[in-house]
């Protein structure tokens, strides 16, 4: 009896240990459970936290985007001006080989312009029409057939008036006398007349008829004595709104040929516009400065383009322009040397 009694004990606390066992697991496991729930709920409040930003750190991540906008637009205007530096040093090379074929077809450059008075028999040559100017000249040799008949066909009708018509021509847009930093003027006055973004060089100044290109000139390669590769022949100016930017037709201010059709003179005699008589040096321009208008400049930084008389191109900068009229001389003896 007392046995089963001890039996029945000892059976009792087992199942009680295993009851506590049990009820100790489960809150083990509830506990647990609760544990991941409340780590849970302190991750999300902590991503909740972080997803959102402070004001200091907008305005940090808005100046940072702002930068770098400034510089990617900096970098494509770069890129853009030497694109269009590049693109205008090209239509240079083209017009000094289309000089050189001048030069070889005719056995002299073209002159800048053939004025109405000059002397007879040099207005009877077929070849050169009064007021047909020196780039009008070059359209056969720079693929533009179409228009060099018409100009032609037109300068033999009316070399004076230069009306449309006949002068269908005169208000086309030849691209290689464009520089695309150089966007095209608006016409002024209805003087719908082509523009020219280049100018020829007619020496230190427009009357001294000592470059390549200047009023009835016809000078040979070899009438270049102070070498073709230290002699100018054409220069930038951007084309300005009137009559002083044409590629077509003209005759000058004063009938010596040097404005209007884009002979560059570096010093002027008569003052226009009520800008100083000169002289005018290589230096930087502005398009609403009409004063501007009588000297070499360019739309890049730091220079402008120039041909040579051997057909090369250099990229003058604006601290060369001591040596420029040295450079304008064709058989000036001077000894230049010409910046890389």
């Amino acid at each position: 009896m007392h046995g089963s009694r001890l039996a029945t004990v000892r059976v009792v606390e087992a199942k009680s240990v295993r009851q506590r066992l049990i009820a100790g697991s489960v809150e083990m496991r509830e506990d647990s459970v609760l544990g991941r729930e409340n780590s849970a709920d302190v991750n999300m409040k902590a991503l909740r936290r972080r997803t959102g930003f402070t004001l200091i750190e907008t305005l940090v991540v808005v100046a940072i985007l702002g930068l770098l906008i400034s510089l990617l637009a900096c970098a494509v205007q770069k890129a853009r001006d030497a694109a269009a530096r590049v693109k205008c040093a090209n239509n240079l090379r083209q017009m000094g080989l289309a000089l050189h074929h001048y030069h070889d077809s005719s056995s002299s450059l073209p002159p800048a312009v053939i004025h109405p008075w000059s002397p007879p028999d040099l207005l009877q040559s077929t070849d050169l029409y009064p007021l047909l100017n020196w780039p009008g000249r070059l359209l056969p040799f720079l693929d533009q057939d179409a228009a060099a008949v018409l100009t032609r066909q037109a300068y033999a009708q009316d070399s004076y008036l230069l009306t449309d018509p006949p002068h269908v021509a005169r208000g086309l847009i030849i691209p290689t006398f464009l520089c695309p930093a150089d966007n095209p003027r608006p016409f002024l006055h209805n003087d719908r007349i082509g523009r020219i973004s280049y100018v020829g060089v007619s020496g230190r100044h427009a009357f001294s008829r000592d470059g390549v290109l200047y009023m009835d000139s016809s000078i040979r390669i070899a009438d270049i004595t102070d070498g073709t590769s230290q002699t100018l022949m054409v220069g930038e100016r951007p084309a300005p709104a009137d009559a002083f930017g044409r590629w077509y037709g003209g005759w000058g201010q004063w009938g010596n040929g040097d404005a209007f059709l884009g002979v560059r003179e570096l010093d002027i005699q008569d003052s226009i516009w009520g800008c100083p008589p000169g002289p005018y040096q290589f230096a930087p321009g502005r398009l609403d400065n009409p004063c501007s208008t009588f000297h070499f400049w360019s739309l890049h930084t730091g220079g402008a383009n120039f041909l040579f008389c051997d057909a090369s191109v250099h990229f003058l900068p604006y601290s060369a322009a001591a040596i420029i009229p040295a450079l304008a001389t064709r058989s000036g003896g001077e000894a230049v040397a010409v910046p890389d």
